[in-house]
């Protein structure tokens, strides 16, 4: 992975940044608005009315516009008319909105979220810049790339997929918080028993939560001295924390928590989906893992990104069709009782690790905003 080398525009610029609708969306896109806010740009936000949006922007203290939007179904379904009907109203609306208060340049993050503000930024000559979390863009991006001025990639691999003249991989922007304190925390790796993070995202991922909890009681009865460290997911927390205590597992249990930094610094392997975010966390901290990709992920695109970790040499992955608590229980117990595998893992994780992303992504977004606007027809 590469990234763009500090380029700081020479005036402050009225920055948009459309990152609404995900959390894998809004949080990067906030990561690098409050890098551009530090450098003394005017950055607004674009969002796109969901639930998870309030919650996230509630300490932003810059300008938010609130466009409502939906994503378009997969395939022709009665969902489709007014799916589109939405994002064509988005999309007038968008437009208006930017003629009142044009900015100079527009990062857009991905999603259905980011349909009408690029679109609107296209119509009103406003160059357009582009992110991609995951190895296979998602529709919006490979829809809106043939018009943006700059296209960003979280992977090299990405190239494959866009044919981009200006595309620049920059990495994942991540947290502001996480990313600081993979710069000063230090790794604290085990002494004893090895600590196993399983991890399948907020939301939790409940086959890997049952395998994982069976191969531990597997590793158990073996001797194998493992130290659990197990983020559920809040509708598989009670279940988990009993099963941990039904087979006298010493085992630290969470529904979920945004406190990840002293986690991640504390973890000799993580076992977990492949999102862009966490690859790039994991790559932060120097954590190996063993990724199980989400199966139904659009496009399969986790199943890239797995593919993607495990090139650079930090990572291993299985899909979950071959997943059993007999495989992770082989797994765990030859990978931790090779330390000198496990560190080269994590050493491949730390030389390769992207939280530049927020501020390379950012520089991208300056030196495009600072340049000749791109014409339009």
């Amino acid at each position: 992975m590469t990234a763009t080398t500090s380029n700081p525009a020479p005036r402050p610029l009225r920055i948009a940044l459309a990152c609404g609708g995900t959390g894998g969306h809004i949080f990067p896109g906030l990561a690098t608005a409050e890098v551009l806010r530090e450098r003394g740009h005017a950055v607004t936000l674009w969002m796109a009315g969901k639930d998870v949006e309030t919650a996230a922007v509630k300490d932003w203290q810059g300008k938010i516009v609130t466009i409502p939007a939906r994503g378009l179904p997969s395939g022709l379904s009665l969902r489709l008319v007014p799916a589109l009907w939405s994002l064509l109203r988005a999309m007038h609306t968008c437009r208006q909105k930017m003629r009142q208060d044009p900015p100079e340049v527009l990062l857009a993050m991905g999603s259905y979220a980011s349909i009408g503000p690029a679109w609107a930024a296209l119509r009103n000559r406003v160059p357009l810049v582009l992110h991609e979390a995951n190895v296979v863009p998602g529709r919006a991006i490979r829809l809106l790339s043939r018009w943006a001025t700059g296209v960003a990639a979280s992977f090299e691999a990405s190239r494959f997929y866009l044919q981009h003249a200006a595309l620049t991989v920059t990495g994942m922007p991540i947290r502001r918080d996480l990313e600081r304190a993979s710069r000063t925390l230090p790794r604290t790796p085990s002494a004893g028993a090895h600590r196993i993070m399983v991890l399948g995202g907020s939301r939790g991922a409940h086959h890997l939560n049952e395998v994982a909890v069976e191969a531990f009681s597997l590793l158990q009865a073996r001797g194998v001295p493992l130290h659990p460290v197990h983020l559920t997911g809040p509708a598989d927390e009670s279940r988990v924390r009993s099963a941990y205590a039904r087979y006298g597992i010493a085992a630290t249990v969470y529904g979920f928590t945004t406190d990840m930094a002293p986690l991640y610094a504390a973890t000799d392997l993580a076992v977990c989906r492949s999102g862009a975010s966490t690859c790039a966390e994991l790559l932060a901290f120097g954590v190996p893992a063993l990724f199980v990709p989400y199966p139904y992920a659009a496009a399969d695109h986790q199943f890239a990104n797995a593919k993607a970790m495990a090139r650079l040499g930090a990572a291993d992955y299985v899909s979950e069709e071959h997943l059993s608590a007999a495989w992770l229980a082989d797994y765990l117990t030859e990978r931790c009782r090779n330390s000198a595998k496990l560190a080269a893992m994590s050493a491949a994780a730390r030389a390769h690790r992207e939280c530049c992303g927020a501020e390379a992504l950012a520089d991208l977004v300056e030196r495009i905003g600072a340049g000749p606007k791109a014409k339009r027809e």
